[in-house]
């Protein structure tokens, strides 16, 4: 009997090509020779990548229902020594934002314990002045809180190399102006995510540190993930580089491991990560109800909706539903992401801040694996781009964003205030247009259009019409 030959398409760039590899084998008889076509495919992108000077090294995995396609390190773990990335992947490395979906999933176990609820206020749990509003604990959970985001506060430059007691934080976030009011946008926020930690402990009675440990690491077989600290010497950590210019690499700038906390200290291998998302995403860490909880993305009060769940993505690829989360620290980036039809684990450690960072090679083995995303073709704009055209402004990560929208030559121009370079969204349906995973949702108001939604990642921001 003739072996059957799943047709999938496999991208792979490098040089400038495009090789579309259409070869898997069904069956144990056949499966290996495609496998190791891809698994060569997935080598050499990891090669290209480290081949940039601002990217000393990564380390890699590739896990599809439990085979391992590739598990390994490529570059160097430090540059001032030489000291090549070890070949298995199993270098430490910090993850950044990553982070987040630990401390998601902390929260959630203390829920299923009754020791939180998630639709309280966040003062039943905290010492934090919410000046009269309703926080629940959910909205700290998906970035939609309104709280100011302590990364984006120009004090924290100073602070964050300064060894002081967490409420010093608190306090400062606490007299920040809101940048909405909770539920009515979304703005990816380092102080909520701060903020759960402080009540995982508070509720738990232990450390943060430990209750990670015990609770997640240790059910997930996490044997070399731990709390990271700027002056431990670890076993087979990674060191750390920024990017400084003209200058190219520098060693990480300081960071005191106090203030991420929460939103951004934790360490972990690649190794470990695949362990964490076999054991989130199999069953092993919260209860069904938890984990839907988790991975399901909930609307804005006025019903929009948005891509973030709980420290997690509730997005698509295309049409291919994905699970994932970035990160980024002095020194590192990383990507983990987790493709549910396909129970597909990639991860991506990088011990610089270069690009192209952690998310740019996970996305190349996500193409090579499943091919380029596709998405549903949409039918033609039936109205008038020229009542679209205008000047959009509204808060968002880091300040306020302004984009200007204009009609040109039949398709819509969308550009940033001080960029010469407009994106060119394609329309995909009920006034909405969208380009590399963000759309651009037109809102009216009375006769006209009064609002732009910037959508996408963690961001659903409200631009007003400030002018025509």
């Amino acid at each position: 009997m003739s072996p059957q030959v799943e047709m999938i398409p496999f991208e792979y760039v490098r040089s400038g090509l495009v090789v579309f590899l259409a070869l898997t084998f069904a069956g144990s008889a056949s499966a290996q020779p495609g496998t190791q076509i891809l698994t060569h495919a997935l080598d050499s992108a990891a090669r290209a990548h480290v081949a940039n000077p601002l990217v000393p090294g990564v380390s890699v995995a590739v896990v599809r229902g439990g085979e391992v396609l590739l598990k390994r390190g490529y570059g160097f773990v430090d540059l001032e020594w030489g000291v090549r990335t070890p070949a298995e992947g199993d270098a430490s490395y910090e993850i950044g934002s990553v982070t987040k979906q630990f401390t998601a999933a902390a929260i959630l176990l203390l829920a299923e314990e009754g020791l939180i609820d998630l639709d309280a206020d966040i003062s039943e749990y905290i010492d934090f002045d919410t000046r009269g509003r309703s926080i629940p604990v959910r909205r700290l959970l998906d970035h939609t809180s309104g709280v100011r985001s302590y990364t984006e506060m120009p004090v924290f430059g100073m602070l964050s190399a300064l060894d002081l007691p967490r409420d010093t934080l608190v306090r400062l976030v606490e007299n920040e102006p809101f940048d909405f009011e909770p539920g009515q946008a979304q703005i990816y926020n380092n102080s909520a995510f701060f903020l759960l930690g402080l009540m995982v402990e508070s509720l738990s009675g232990r450390s943060y540190e430990d209750f990670v440990q015990e609770r997640l690491f240790d059910p997930a077989g996490m044997t070399s993930s731990y709390y990271c600290d700027e002056v431990a010497i670890r076993n087979r950590r990674a060191h750390g580089y920024d990017v400084a210019g003209s200058e190219g690499l520098i060693r990480a700038r300081y960071l005191n491991h106090v203030w991420p906390y929460a939103a951004g200290s934790l360490c972990s291998t690649v190794g470990d990560l695949v362990k964490w998302n076999e054991a989130l995403h199999g069953g092993r860490i919260l209860s069904d109800g938890s984990y839907r909880e988790m991975t399901t993305a909930r609307p804005l009060d006025d019903g929009s909706s948005i891509q973030y769940a709980m420290g997690i993505s509730d997005a698509l690829r295309g049409d291919t539903p994905v699970n994932s989360h970035g990160g980024g620290i002095n020194g590192f980036v990383s990507m983990l992401a987790w493709y549910p039809e396909h129970r597909l684990t990639v991860v991506v450690l990088q011990n610089s801040t270069g690009s192209p960072g952690a998310g740019a090679l996970a996305s190349s083995f996500a193409n090579l694996i499943l091919g380029p995303p596709m998405s549903a073709s949409a039918p033609a704009f039936d109205g008038r781009l020229q009542d679209l055209e205008g000047t959009y402004r509204g808060p968002a990560r880091g300040g306020m964003m302004e984009l200007r929208v204009r009609a040109v030559g039949g398709r819509l121009e969308v550009s940033a205030s001080g960029s010469d370079a407009p994106v060119v969204p394609r329309f995909v349906g009920e006034l909405t247009w969208a380009s590399d995973g963000i759309r651009y949702e037109f809102r009216r108001e009375g006769d006209g259009i009064g609002q732009l939604r910037f959508v996408g990642g963690s961001a659903h921001y409200v631009l007003e019409r400030v002018a025509s």
